[in-house]
């Protein structure tokens, strides 16, 4: 609920539409969908979700696991965003593995025209027919006629009143956006 620098900017470009499951009904006649850290989805969700990245939709999925992001939810809020990215299985399924971070603790990144500033990321590998790049932090894979972005790190979404952080971590979280929906 407004505020939030990234959803300003993301709202500065793309009609932004909150889901609660990225199941069938949510996806329909949708092309684009944005997971930041998602809660882990139901079983048959996650069917639904395969198929219709595979029918042709483009997926940013924001996998952080080890979330440092504070928040003054309690534990069990339902709110609260959860610790750990909860992979299901998905991300096997699409030739990937997300592993925990090497240090504790911000990192930067070269990620183009822009220095990403995250806290703990997490570590990407592929079976072959992912593209790994930033030091194995973004992943880039074709899942049948769709396309899927990794970035193993949420944290650089709670950017702060930094100017160059903020410039260089949403500028890197829209270009990300740009190059799925123009594919």
């Amino acid at each position: 609920a407004g505020g939030s620098p990234a959803l300003t900017r993301l709202e500065q470009r793309y009609r932004v539409e909150p889901i609660g499951v990225a199941d069938a009904v949510s996806l329909k006649g949708q092309a684009l969908l944005l997971m930041a850290h998602p809660r882990a989805q139901p079983a048959e969700v996650l069917v639904e979700l395969d198929r219709w990245v595979r029918d042709g939709g483009q997926l940013l999925l924001l996998a952080d696991p080890r979330l440092d992001w504070p928040s003054e939810r309690p534990l069990g809020d339902l709110l609260r965003p959860p610790p750990a990215f909860a992979d299901t299985g998905l991300l096997a399924h699409w030739g990937l593995n997300l592993g925990g971070p090497a240090a504790a603790g911000p990192a930067t990144y070269e990620a183009g025209q822009y220095l990403l500033v995250t806290s703990s990321p997490g570590t990407l590998h592929s079976n072959g027919n992912c593209k790994i790049d930033l030091a194995q932090l973004r992943a880039r894979c074709r899942v049948g006629k769709g396309h899927v972005t990794v970035v193993a790190d949420g944290d650089f979404l709670n950017v702060s009143t930094d100017s160059a952080a903020n410039d260089g971590n949403l500028g890197f979280l829209i270009d990300e956006l740009a190059r799925l929906d123009s594919r």
